[in-house]
Parts: C-alpha cells; structure tokens; sequence
C-alpha cells in the first residue's frame, strides 16, 4: 500500500476524474429570468418529424452536449424608442404627423420564442431596434389610411387599440412583443386641425352671443310690453304721437323679418356645403380604403411568397447533402473493390514467384548435382523424359491409314537408287527424326543415343534397294490402320 508507483496512479485517476466532472458541469447552462437560452446544434425532431433548428428555454437550465450542441443568450430587456411618423395619408387624404413612442421586446410565448431564435439570434440590440421600427413605421401608416382624422384625433383608444392590435401581429412573425405604445399631439400641416380647433372655439362662441340676444331681446319685448301699456294709456291722449310710434314699430318688425329671413338662408347654404363635403369625404375615403386594401394583399402575397422559397431552398440543401452523401458511398465503395483486386492481383503474382523461385531453385540443385555443368543437366532432365518424347514420336504416325500405294518404278536414278527404294526411305523421313527434333530445339542427344539412333536411320534403307536393275514395275501393297 506504500508503493509510490500505486500513488501515483491513484492521484492521476483522481484528478482525471475531477477534471472530467469539472468539464460535465461546465457544459451544464443555467438560464436567467431576464434572458432566453437558446441551444443549436442536433437538437432532436418537432411534431412533425422534422430536424428543430433550435431548442429555447426561458428559466431552469439545460446540458449541452459537447461538439454536437452550442447555445447563446437572447436578452429580454425592453427595447424603447421614438417612431416619429411624418406625412401619413389619412382615409381623408390629408398628411399628418403622428410622433410616438414603442416600447417592445422579445416574447417569451414557445412559438414566438423560436421565431425569435431564428431569426434575432445574433443580432444587436441596434439592429433589432431598427428592425421593428420598419415593420411599426408600416403597419401605423396602414392604420391611419383606413381613419378618419377626426377619429385619430378624438378617439384616441380606438386608435391606440388599432395599433396595438396590427402592430402586435406583425412583430410576433420576427419573435417580438408590444409592450406600450404613447402617441403623443398629433399635427398636419394643412392646418385641418387647427381650423377644427378654430371652428369649435367660433361656435361655442357664437352660441354665447345667441343666448345672450335672445336674453336682450326678452328683455326689450318685456320692456317694451310695458312702455307699450303705458303709452296706450298715454296714447288716448296723444293720438297722433302713438299712430308715429306704431308705424315705426312696423318698421322694425319689418326690418327684423328681413335680417331673420337672411340668417334662415346663410344657415340652409351651411348645411347644403357641409353635407357637399362629407359626401366627398367619404368617396375619397373609399378610395383610400381600397388601395389600403390592395397594399394589404400584396403584403401578404409577398409574405406566403417568401415562406415557401425559404422552404424549397432548404429542401434542395438537403437533397444536395443526401446526394454528395450517396456519391461518397459510392466512391468509398468502389475504392474498397479496388483495394480488394489490387490485394487479390498481388497474391497471385506472389504465388507465381513463388513458383518460379521453387523452380529455380531445383534447377539450381539439379545442376548442382551434374558437378555445375548446365548441359549435362539438361541431358539428366532429358533422360528423364525420353520414353514420353518417343511415345510421342511414335504417336505421329501410329494412326495413318494408308489404303493402296503405287509406285512406278523407273530404274536407278543418279545416286543409284531406284524409285521404290527412294519412296520407302522418303516415307521413313517424313517422320521427324528424334534427334534433328532436338537440334532443332537448340539441344543434342547424348553421344550414346546420337550415334545408335544414326545406326538405326542408316539401316531403314534396304541395301538390295540400292542394287536393284532398272526395271519399270508397278508394286501395290496395302497398309491397314494398325
């Protein structure tokens, strides 16, 4: 137990497994509750079978698996900033400023969570800031298209719910959320509001001075009601001064039935201009509504649009990599048959030399025993084979069949044979000679066989052939196949 080899053993397995637990909990992510963890990578398949291309969770933690997974943080601080809107067309056709505040921030919901992974991871707060305020900017000119300036500017609720409503829906597509919106006075500057504002104070007013009149005016006739008892009681007395007076009050009454005559067709020429315009109003606001409408469709045709070209596009990366995968199969399999021919091939030849140096090396060895002449153990092998080679000879005649034979005899030639004996020795010599076999195989039969071999030749031509008298006879023999 005191070894200090066994020591040491036990130390480094310790620290190793220290050192690999250390780097298990390194891997292990704790997620705040003012960020989203989001795990990329292999991170398993959705509802419908398909790779996720990313894992989100807001609070608890998760284990990233080494090389196969990564993660990153997305923060969830609210984003404010000031959407200050300018020349906007209202359903009336009149540009107006509408200057607000937003305040947004990444959605915590699972769905708009990964919409946020796929497309904010990685960004800046800068450029998700300027993010939002395109798709804010286009949705409130939307919105103030389809209003009345009138409703934008009383019915600040409808407007703010409107906003809220359509805004919402579009940054939910990017993974955001509205948090608050503020809008604050709102300007134009054709001046319709002002004159709005103007109109207002100038009928509140006008209404005051019309209640004031009438207050005078009851007052007058009450008074004058009472000077008129007065003056009748006076008048039998002053008949002519009441008759003056009578006729000047016809006067006035006569005076006031024309200037109410006057106010009666000043307010019935009002009202005609009033209803004129907001009969205009509303066609033009038709006309807005409608080219909102046809921008809206278009929107959404471009969006439809995109989800399914970003959808192709990712199917033929797949069947790109399934392709370039298959190819390599196919290129690793066609290696492998190859190496195995190669293997194959250098066996054999191993097993031909092989062969050949065994062949060698008992030719060596059979020179060796001749005392190192080569030709006397050519002449061994030889010998060895010399009953197959006459076997062979023997073959090349052994099955001709040879029917009748005539032969016309005429004398002794020059060499003093004559024709029959000429034929039999011809006959014999049409057979190759073992020994002109050899020479011209570039060998020689040993002396021994040389020599008896020439004594057989010489004594195949019959000597009372050679001596034969000239005559001319027909010999006919007859050979069966033996």
């Amino acid at each position: 137990m005191n070894d200090p080899a066994i020591l040491l053993i036990i130390c480094v397995l310790v620290v190793v497994v220290f050192a690999a637990f250390v780097a298990v909990l390194s891997r292990y992510r704790k997620c705040p509750s003012d960020k989203i963890l989001v795990v990329y990578g292999k991170v398993g398949t959705d509802e419908n079978g398909l790779p996720r291309s990313a894992k989100c969770i807001h609070g608890g933690a998760a284990f990233i698996v080494p090389v196969i997974q990564s993660y990153q943080y997305l923060d969830l601080t609210p984003i404010s900033m000031n959407v200050d809107l300018r020349n906007a067309l209202s359903k009336q056709n009149i540009r107006i400023n509408v200057p607000s505040r937003f305040t947004v921030g990444i959605s915590t919901e699972p769905g708009v969570m990964q919409n946020a992974a796929e497309r904010l991871l990685g960004l800046k707060l800068v450029e998700i800031q300027e993010l939002a305020k395109d798709i804010i900017f286009g949705q409130l000119r939307l919105i103030i298209a389809t209003m009345d300036i009138e409703e934008i500017n009383a019915d600040r609720d409808k407007f703010l719910v409107a906003v809220s409503k359509n805004v919402e829906i579009e940054l939910k597509k990017i993974g955001l959320r509205l948090i608050n919106v503020n809008v604050t006075d709102i300007t134009d500057e054709s001046g319709y509001l002002n004159a709005l504002g103007k109109e207002a104070a100038a009928k509140a007013v006008n209404d005051a001075k019309r209640s004031v009149a009438e207050q005078n005016r009851d007052g007058e006739i009450g008074q004058a009601n009472a000077q008129q008892e007065q003056r009748v009681e006076v008048a039998k007395a002053n008949a002519a001064a009441i008759e003056g007076e009578n006729m000047s009050r016809v006067a006035v009454a006569e005076s006031e039935a024309v200037r109410r005559e006057r106010e009666a067709e000043s307010l019935r020429k009002a009202t005609a201009a009033e209803a004129v315009q907001a009969a205009k109003a509303k066609q033009e606001s038709y006309a807005a509504q409608q080219e909102a409408e046809l921008t809206r469709a278009e929107l959404e045709k471009a969006t439809q649009k995109a989800d399914v070209i970003v959808k192709a596009e990712i199917a033929k990366e797949q069947a790109e990599i399934d392709a370039e995968a298959e190819a390599e199969v196919t290129r690793r399999k066609a290696r492998g048959e190859a190496d195995a021919i190669y293997a194959r091939m250098e066996a054999e030849a191993k097993g031909q030399q092989e062969i050949l140096t065994r062949q060698a090396e008992g030719m060596r060895q059979i020179v060796a025993a001749a005392g190192g002449d080569a030709n006397a153990a050519v002449k061994l092998l030889i010998a060895e084979k010399l009953e197959d080679l006459v076997s062979i000879q023997v073959e090349a005649i052994k099955n001709i069949k040879i029917d009748k034979v005539t032969v016309w005899d005429s004398g002794q030639d020059a060499d003093g044979k004559n024709s029959t004996a000429g034929f039999i020795s011809g006959l014999m010599k049409s057979v190759p000679p073992l020994n002109e076999l050899f020479r011209q195989a570039g060998m020689e039969l040993p002396e021994l066989l040389g020599k008896e071999i020439a004594e057989a030749e010489a004594e195949a031509v019959p000597e009372d052939a050679a001596e034969a008298p000239a005559q001319t006879d027909v010999y006919e023999t007859s050979a069966v196949q033996s």
